[in-house]
């Protein structure tokens, strides 16, 4: 067994300098949920971990002027038990309550469900659907990333050697706005999504949706924004007749495998009741919020 190290940086920029580097061969260490389980399996055996819990910024949790931002090493439960944050947000709040069990959730991260690259995260498609945009940092300084493009596949990111995502921008939105995630799984508890739906959308004072994003999971490579879903809600009073078109474009946009938890035929059939039924959540929160 090779030697690891560990290192507990209180900066962040001596957690980049760590991870430039020692390159492949370092961890980031959060919560520690997937990479413990997978340093014990043999899939990964770094050198070194570089645990980023001490890191002010990457543990804060912070309003103001109306928009939001977390850190990425934040636990999933901090966002649950935040009831100003579940108002704001609940379809993020909907997808980090569905993230293994309350002991997983009282240490796994949002940033961590994000990096580990399983195209079954609860919490990413509820993030895309949110417009939520990432702050990654490197060793060639800070740059601003949609959500939506750190996944480039199963267990790959777009992240370069020393980069770290380092927290989450959710901008200031309108009133009358709503959001919902929601999961098929074969069991109620502590199961990985089949398919897996974040529906964001605001409507006008004559209940008329003017934006929208639409998002799904578990169905692709990666969790899937899909503007032609949202493009059906948008100029609609979200009726049966947008929601079954809304449906039909996610479906459409689905490139599912075969597996032991789902057919491809089933996934793609399923995907679309469950953004019809996200949808149909998003929407009644977008009332109650006027």
């Amino acid at each position: 067994m090779q030697e690891l190290r560990y290192e507990a940086p209180r900066t962040l920029e001596a957690a980049v300098a760590l991870l430039a580097g020692a390159g492949d061969r370092a961890r980031v260490f959060a919560g520690g949920t997937d990479l413990l389980i997978q340093m014990r399996g043999g899939r990964i055996e770094p050198e070194l971990l570089v645990d980023v819990k001490g890191i002010p910024e990457l543990t804060s949790l912070a309003a103001g002027g109306g928009a939001c931002r977390f850190g990425a090493a934040v636990p999933c439960m901090v966002l649950v038990e935040s009831a100003a944050f579940r108002k704001a947000w609940p379809g993020i709040a909907d997808g980090a309550k569905l993230v293994g069990s309350i002991q997983v959730r009282g240490r796994a991260t949002v940033g961590g469900n994000l990096c580990n690259a399983s195209p079954a995260a609860d919490t990413v498609p509820a993030l895309i659907a949110a417009g939520a945009r990432a702050t990654v940092a490197g060793p060639g300084g800070r740059r601003e990333v949609p959500v939506e493009e750190i996944v480039t596949g199963p267990g790959r990111t777009s992240l370069a050697r020393g980069e770290i995502v380092v927290s989450f921008l959710l901008a200031r939105r309108p009133p009358r706005s709503g959001d919902a995630y929601l999961r098929f799984t074969p069991r109620t508890e502590m199961d990985i999504a089949v398919v897996g739906a974040g529906v964001n959308l605001t409507l006008d004072a004559a209940g008329v949706c003017t934006a929208a994003r639409v998002s799904v999971g578990a169905v692709a490579e990666r969790a899937l924004l899909v503007p032609d879903a949202a493009a059906a809600l948008i100029g609609t009073r979200v009726d049966a007749d947008a929601l079954q078109r809304m449906a039909a474009a996610v479906s459409a946009a689905c490139r599912p495998i075969d597996d032991k938890r789902g057919t491809k035929a089933y996934r793609i059939r399923v995907s679309g009741v469950m953004a019809r039924r996200a949808a149909e959540i998003a929407l009644e929160r977008a009332r109650r919020a006027s």
